[in-house]
């Protein structure tokens, strides 16, 4: 009997996110590869708000709900489950897995889905999985969700530790994440970082026009792009180097408040900030063709002490030098970006590598050329024949 090539994957995004995370590049991998995919959107894991973007996500999520299940392209299927986002309270967690666990054995019964590999970023789900003929179980573990605001830290560590303890594999994108799954799951646990689509972002090397928004600003532009959002951001540190260095342009690509509706960027209103809002994946590499210096001015929490930015291996094949706060995640990579430690560290940084003082982006490029989506699937999907091959004695 030959591994299932059905999948499910419980994701912590929708589908239609402009900034494209680990659950939609793997779902359209796994596709690319011949599997049938069934995407799960988003569950709900933060409370939401009296925001009005949190209205218009419920509402949203009500109307495609009650479409079904929409095939997005060859071979997947995204599901948005219609349940109740406030996972705090044990009798609406009891009736959301009645919920789910019957629409998803309808919807692989629609889809004639085979025993399939379920394939979960949400630790919470693992208690739907009763009711499913399942092959295997297989945790994503991207991110520290314990320490996302918003989300109740004491359920959600629960349920991830018997998630991980249950799990068949355990794929962690960070070293941090990797030494907390293999206390609970030694034998299964798996490092992978980040990786990233090298020709697509390589393509900002080559010549070609510059969005006419960006265009406009001013060089020097020192860019920064991803969610803008004060528990991953440090809007203190960009406002300060800001004021300092009034002839530097920042520019902020991506939505404000995503994953923390109450994000405030008052402080950030200054002649020499340009927000231009989120853009399609498709543009980046023009947007990034015209920045000078790329940066991870990064927020140190303990979430950000598990996270490791996928826009890193980006800039990278962009070509673009890169500056970074001290994230755990980068160290083993530290000859390829110049860390910063402080405000004043982050400017000598930024004037180092506008005078080509910075490390070798050619040596970035070839850095990135190693950590690619399917580079990265060949040692997943190895690790998913070997497994099977285990559990059913072949």
């Amino acid at each position: 009997m030959i591994m299932s090539k059905d999948i499910i994957i419980i994701s912590t995004a929708d589908w239609s996110n402009p900034f494209w995370t680990n659950k939609q590049h793997m779902a359209t991998m796994f596709a690319k590869r011949g599997f049938r995919v069934l995407f799960v959107e988003s569950l709900g894991l933060r409370r939401p708000t009296a925001n009005k973007r949190d209205f218009r996500r419920i509402l949203n999520r009500f109307i495609k709900g009650i479409k079904g299940i929409q095939m997005v392209r060859e071979n997947i299927w995204v599901f948005s489950p219609l349940i109740i986002p406030y996972h705090q309270f044990p009798l609406i967690r009891s009736i959301n897995r009645k919920i789910l666990s019957k629409m998803i054995r309808y919807y692989l019964s629609c889809l004639n889905f085979t025993n399939p590999i379920f394939w979960t970023y949400n630790p919470l789900i693992m208690e739907n999985l009763q009711a499913l003929n399942i092959s295997l179980k297989v945790y994503h573990c991207v991110d520290d969700l314990t320490s996302t605001p918003g989300i109740s830290s004491n359920i959600l560590d629960s349920a991830e530790r018997q998630c991980i303890t249950s799990s068949d594999l355990i794929f962690t994108t960070s070293r941090k994440l990797e030494e907390r799954c293999v206390k609970l799951n030694p034998k299964n646990t798996y490092y992978f970082p980040n990786v990233v689509d090298y020709d697509h972002f390589n393509m900002a090397i080559t010549k070609g026009p510059i969005p006419d928004d960006l265009s406009k600003i001013p060089a020097p532009r020192i860019g920064f792009i991803g969610a803008l959002s004060e528990y991953k951001v440090d809007f203190d540190l960009i406002y300060e180097i800001a004021v300092k260095k009034p002839e530097w342009h920042w520019v902020l690509i991506g939505e404000i408040g995503e994953g923390q509706p109450g994000t405030k960027v008052v402080k950030l209103k200054l002649p020499n900030i340009h927000f231009l809002g989120p853009r399609e994946y498709q543009t980046l590499p023009a947007y990034l063709r015209g920045i000078d210096v790329a940066t991870l001015p990064s927020s140190l929490n303990p979430y950000t002490a598990s996270m490791f930015p996928m826009k890193f291996f980006e800039y990278l094949a962009a070509g673009k030098s890169v500056v970074a706060t001290d994230l755990p995640a980068l160290r083993e990579f530290s000859k390829a970006y110049m860390v910063a430690k402080s405000p004043g560290e982050f400017i000598s940084a930024i004037e180092n590598c506008l005078i080509e003082k910075g490390p070798d982006r050619v040596f970035g490029m070839n850095l990135a050329k190693n950590y690619t989506w399917n580079s990265r699937m060949d040692k997943m999907i190895e690790a998913l024949i070997e497994k099977w091959a285990e559990k059913t004695n072949l």
